[in-house]
């Protein structure tokens, strides 16, 4: 009897774990020390209208902890706002809960990521018949660009301990209220594709890692998502508290994730954004936490996929059901090697098309949200016809006869 998935097949099964719009996957470790200290640094100035504020955080990968710079990002559609990610205790290890696009602000663990994401909604500013208008007292906008501003002083009583995390040793004790969880549970958008190529550049970027910057990285937020060089890239001006790496707990490694999925859906937001000061600056880190790894960033077009690996050949004792079922599996393979590339030349007509079009930022990342849905769509098929398969093989296997001595 063969039931042994692909590693493809596994790839995948991943990808199909971080398609839900409504529920986002979240995947725990345990570290003895979690995130540094949110860093304290400046926003950047905003570079048209419709981008709004996506805070800085640490994310996890090979190499520890790492810093995914703040930035501004275009809306995915008016009236939407951006709920920042966080970490949040979940009784044996730190778990991330992924931010997402929603017409309503939710809970994002009482984090105090400052411009305007002050633990508890968003003061940075409010959609009004389909423009959105910023408030300048936590926001960097150039009035001579943007015109739809206003001014509102904020009374920010939260303290700035710049911990963030909430829940476990030291973190924010905060709750989410009924009004935020009815949040959680409405219509979602995940990250936008500018939002996921910008993570993929920051886990490049050793500089980024906080083995490396030590809690104060070179590059803390920028004007545009994976816009790391240019003048109004903005460095932290220090670390949010004294540097501690990261060890292992006792027999757990770090870095391993544990079997701790939670159910899907419940209060995730994200913690991303500086502070309120007209030139916003500050960005709270946790000094104390052990963490989670967030999931890994879903492929954006067909290019970015792993190679199709061949599927192992069947070995059921009966060779002429081995034959059949090969023949049955490379058929499979072939098919979705052609829809592979065909996904894949057609996005690449769409980039060209865009190019000659000259097409502004905003169709830009249309057709990136696209690209990335069109992609994930495809895999999430792809695994379903594959899982499809072995348990059409798998009876067979058990009630085939085997060849006659």
């Amino acid at each position: 009897m063969r039931i042994v998935p692909s590693i493809r097949t596994l790839l995948f099964a991943l990808v199909v774990l971080a398609m839900s719009a409504a529920s986002f996957a979240q995947v725990g470790i345990s570290i003895s020390i979690g995130p540094p200290a949110l860093p304290v640094y400046e926003q950047p100035p905003c570079p048209a209208e419709g981008y709004i504020w996506t805070p800085g955080y640490w994310a996890y990968g090979p190499y520890g902890y790492y810093w995914v710079p703040g930035t501004w990002v275009l809306a995915p559609q008016p009236g939407f706002l951006w709920t920042p990610g966080w970490w949040g205790w979940g009784g044996s290890a730190f778990i991330f809960h992924e931010g997402y696009w929603g017409p309503r602000i939710g809970f994002y663990g009482g984090i105090n990521y400052g411009y305007g994401y002050f633990g508890n909604g968003y003061e940075g500013g409010r959609w009004d018949n389909g423009r959105f208008f910023y408030n300048r007292s936590v926001n960097n906008v150039n009035v001579t660009n943007i015109h739809n501003v206003y001014n509102t002083t904020v009374i920010n009583n939260t303290t700035v301990n710049r911990v963030s995390y909430n829940g476990g040793n030291g973190g924010i004790n905060t709750r989410p209220t009924r009004e935020q969880e009815t949040a959680a549970n409405e219509r979602h958008l995940p990250p936008v594709a500018a939002q996921t190529q910008h993570a993929e550049t920051a886990r490049s970027n050793p500089e980024l890692r906080a083995s490396e910057n030590h809690g104060k990285p070179p590059i803390a937020a920028t004007p545009k998502p994976a816009e790391f060089k240019g003048r109004d890239v903005v460095p932290a001006k220090e670390a949010g508290a004294p540097y501690k790496p990261a060890e292992p707990r006792g027999n757990e490694q770090a870095g391993r994730p544990e079997n701790n999925v939670p159910r899907p859906g419940n209060n995730e937001k994200a913690a991303d954004s500086g502070n309120n000061a007209p030139r916003p600056g500050n960005n709270e880190q946790p000094a104390h936490s052990e963490n989670s790894v967030p999931r890994p960033p879903a492929p954006g077009h067909a290019k970015d996929l792993q190679p199709h690996e061949r599927p192992a050949p069947p070995n059921t004792g009966n060779a002429k059901v081995d034959k059949k079922y090969q023949q049955q599996e490379d058929k499979l393979y072939q098919k979705q090697e052609q829809q592979h590339q065909k996904l894949e030349q057609k996005q690449e007509q769409d980039h060209q098309r865009l190019a000659q079009q000259n097409a502004n930022e905003a169709k830009n990342q249309q057709v990136e949200q696209r690209h990335q849905q069109q992609t994930q769509q495809m895999e999430q098929k792809h695994v379903q016809q594959e899982q499809h398969m072995q348990q059409k093989q798998q009876p067979a296997s058990h009630n085939e006869p085997k060849p006659a001595k």
